[in-house]
């Protein structure tokens, strides 16, 4: 008997921490009903990484009841909307955020169909060349920005049973996934506004150039001067014109970090970045708890 009770246990505990996967959509996702190939994985050079997504999905990391402080963040991972950098963008960054009391909601987002085994070798020539990289994202672009839409929309909509305050859901993104939630930034709806924005290293030529909304929200920008891809400035230009309007807006640029560094560790001060981060949130009035002893 105990033993069965014991298993019990050990099985609800389990399942407790399970991690919860929403489909974004009731259905097929609008706007790409057409696709008919199969989400998959892989891992090389020790990335792993996510890539044919065409039913955009939620992953839920809730924080225990007893820490949660009622903030919410859609996590959108990078990957030069080819692949999603799941955990270096995506799971690390939502465990962190859980660990101190915000509830995180990793975004699979859909992504440009890969023909083959190997999306970094259908991606990587086009980044010598930004203008084919634009031509061939563009038509997802538009798909991914309503699914960080829809992604904030559920949170809202659900806020009660998933243990948040509507009013504290907001949205951060790394180089494509930065895209995402910059392009939810500049064109949400009443029901999809998000209470504010982190943007880390974002691609956002794909975006049209539009004014920034008159009730936009907070905005947090991190990027590296040594990215190898060159999108420093798009941060700054960011950033400068959510000030130039009047917004609430914060800078960081390290000298070194490259593209991608996520939650890389690399004994670098951005390696620190999600601290800064986390000030800036408890700054703006979004309660965060502290940090886990170790």
């Amino acid at each position: 008997m105990k033993t069965i009770l014991l298993a019990l246990a050990l099985g609800g505990t389990l399942a407790a921490h399970a991690q919860r996967v929403i489909p974004l959509y009731p259905g097929q996702a609008p706007g790409s009903e057409s696709w008919n190939w199969s989400e998959k994985e892989g891992t090389q050079r020790g990335t792993h990484y996510v890539y044919n997504v065409t039913s955009p999905t939620l992953t839920a990391y809730l924080p225990a009841p007893g820490t949660a402080t009622g903030t919410a963040v859609v996590v959108c991972p990078g990957g030069g909307f080819h692949l999603l950098d799941i955990d270096n963008e995506g799971t690390n960054v939502a465990k962190w955020l859980q660990a101190r009391g915000i509830a995180a909601f990793v975004l699979k987002y859909r992504l440009v169909h890969i023909t083959g085994t190997d999306p970094g070798q259908q991606m990587i020539p086009l980044l010598k060349d930004w203008n084919q990289f634009k031509a061939v994202v563009t038509p997802v672009v538009a798909l991914d920005i309503a699914d960080g839409k829809q992604a904030i929309e559920y949170v809202r909509t659900h806020a009660q049973e998933l243990g948040v305050q509507p009013a504290r859901v907001g949205i951060m993104g790394f180089s494509a996934g930065g895209t995402v939630a910059d392009g939810v930034g500049y064109g949400y709806s009443a029901a999809s506004r998000p209470a504010f924005i982190a943007s880390q290293y974002a691609y956002l030529a794909a975006l049209p150039p539009q004014p920034v909304p008159a009730d936009a929200p907070p905005l947090f920008v991190a990027a590296a001067s040594d990215d190898e891809l060159g999108l420093t400035a798009q941060s700054v230009q960011l950033y400068s014109a959510w000030q130039a309007a009047g917004k609430p807006a914060e800078l960081h640029i390290y000298a070194k970090g490259g593209h991608g560094f996520g939650t890389k560790t690399q004994h670098l001060p951005v390696d620190s970045w999600l601290d800064r981060f986390g000030a800036w949130l408890a700054q703006q009035g979004f309660p965060i708890a502290a940090a886990p002893k170790p």
